[in-house]
């Protein structure tokens, strides 16, 4: 695989940085028409209760349909001290959380205006913080199919009914935190296998 074709992500899934591992350049979607319900702003954590969805709350747009590089973060709620609190509660006691969360704490400090900005932000620290070295392009356009690109929009999507198609990854077990209680959770957001494994993420992916 060369050069994948994603939509943003937030705190993306395990899947979703596997293909980046695999690939020379990754270039996001921006102008496609917003989807709901997808990892665009959302993540899944392992907790004490089970698997915990995160979601990060949007501005509604004047009209039905909006452009993703559009789409604004809304701060009527403080959903940035939440996530944070539910991370530290699930993760503050797995091997490299420490290690590791100073890295990620000015993305529930600071304030970005649009939902792509943190995306593409958050996915810098994570590939830093992995060792992953792939530029990262826009789209300029919205178009339904490419030829240069494998194009994994709507492949890697939370609900298996929205999925534009199939993939074959299968995620292979590690130790998850809480692994006592909860049976072996697979495609959490990264930040589960980054607290859980450290160093050893990268081989890993």
């Amino acid at each position: 695989m060369s050069n994948i074709l994603v939509n943003t992500a937030y705190f993306p899934p395990v899947q979703y940085v596997a293909k980046i591992e695999e690939c020379t350049e990754i270039w996001i979607e921006q102008y496609e028409s917003y989807g709901k319900q997808s990892y665009r702003n959302r993540c899944d954590i392992m907790t004490a209760n089970g698997v915990m969805t995160l979601s990060v709350p949007v501005m509604k747009g004047s009209s039905v349909k909006m452009l993703t590089k559009d789409v604004q973060v809304d701060y009527s709620t403080n959903w940035q001290k939440l996530h944070f609190k539910g991370i530290e509660s699930a993760y503050k006691n797995s091997p490299y959380y420490d290690y590791y969360i100073d890295n990620f704490m000015h993305f529930f400090e600071r304030k970005e205006k649009f939902l792509l900005d943190l995306n593409t932000k958050i996915l810098q620290e994570l590939m830093d913080n992995l060792q992953l070295h792939r530029p990262i392009k826009f789209t300029e356009d919205y178009y339904p199919t490419y030829d240069t690109l494998t194009d994994l929009r709507d492949v890697i999507h939370p609900k298996p009914s929205r999925r534009r198609a199939e993939d074959p990854f299968i995620a292979k077990p590690y130790h998850q935190t809480f692994a006592e209680r909860f049976p072996f959770a697979p495609n959490l957001s990264i930040l589960d296998l980054l607290f859980n494994m450290g160093p050893e993420s990268l081989e890993y992916l």
